[in-house]
């Protein structure tokens, strides 16, 4: 029996049936965050016709620390109240592209660019440079988390703090409709996506693309390598699988989208969160609001996969 399994078994005994206090305590995980109260400052640096939105570039004020460079993007005709996403960017070592990639066509397949996809469903979308990414990579990911680690900080823990953070911003937009907000994001931005949900039940709607990782898994296939330093949480283990974490966001409407080749995301791993979570959201008679999609790929988007996204999206969120 490996290390993983010892561990994850001490996290299953802490069993709470208040999502609540799960959530305060999936919360205190992350690390010395500043108060959640503070207030938020935003100013709009430009605003760009685009053939198919409106661009707004945003400096945020979100943490009190660095500003947080933003996108905010509406559809040309855009009303109050219509469906916001935030959305989450990912890693691949690409540290100059961070909110850039709302704005970029999938790499692999030339899908459209998520902007374009958002807004021409209708929806507002923002998206937010992370620590160590777009105009916040002055400094390196490794010079973060130990600076951070040094301060009784946690990397991730500062990058979702933003995240929930931004979530507030996103709510005080004239155009976002409060009771439908989604999240979405691959690869880094998959996690987050999750994570963000599970801590928030003001996300109505949670899409996850090639990253709901078994932490179990990854463990017995030696695989920790394969995610950054973010994505390690002080003494998580002894807390929280990854199924329960997910648990927190039923009964709400989650898809995940997984490649059976991605070595991120170990299948046996994906068996575990599938079987897991239809038995939490079966138990709550959500059976339909749960949806993993696996595809004979790796660690990429796909077509098939974003048409799943647009119908899950026109299902639960429009």
């Amino acid at each position: 029996m490996g290390i993983g399994s010892s561990l994850n078994r001490a996290a299953r005994k802490v069993n709470s049936d208040d999502p609540r206090k799960r959530r305060e305590e999936l919360f205190l995980l992350l690390g010395d965050v500043p108060p959640r109260n503070r207030k938020i400052e935003a100013r709009i640096e430009s605003t760009a016709e685009k053939p198919a939105y409106i661009l707004e570039k945003l400096v945020l004020d979100l943490n009190g620390v660095e500003p947080v460079p933003a996108y905010f993007v509406r559809p040309k005709n855009a009303s109050s109240k219509i469906p916001a996403v935030l959305y989450n960017h990912w890693h691949g070592g690409m540290y100059h592209l961070g909110k850039d990639q709302l704005l970029w066509e999938n790499p692999d397949f030339h899908l459209p660019c998520y902007a374009e996809v958002l807004t021409g469903l209708g929806y507002c979308a923002l998206c937010i440079d992370h620590w160590a990414f777009g105009e916040r990579s002055t400094h390196t990911e490794e010079n973060l988390f130990k600076e951070m680690l040094w301060k009784g900080q946690v990397l991730w823990g500062m990058m979702v703090y933003d995240s929930l953070r931004a979530l507030d911003y996103l709510l005080t937009r004239a155009e976002a409709d409060p009771g439908r907000i989604a999240t979405l994001g691959m690869s880094m931005g998959s996690t987050m996506a999750w994570w963000l949900a599970a801590l928030d039940e003001r996300v109505k709607v949670c899409v996850d693309i090639c990253c709901l990782t078994d932490f179990q898994a990854l463990l017995e296939t030696q695989g920790l390598e394969g995610h950054g330093i973010y994505y390690y949480v002080p003494s998580l283990l002894k807390h929280f699988t990854t199924s329960q974490i997910n648990a927190l966001i039923a009964p709400r409407p989650h898809l995940s989208l997984a490649g059976n080749r991605d070595p991120l995301t170990p299948p046996a791993g994906l068996d575990r969160i599938d079987r897991e979570l239809k038995a939490v959201y079966a138990r709550l008679g959500a059976s339909d609001h749960w949806k993993l999609l696996r595809y004979d790929v790796g660690h990429q988007e796909t077509p098939e996969m974003r048409s799943e996204i647009i119908s899950f999206l026109k299902r639960f969120l429009s």
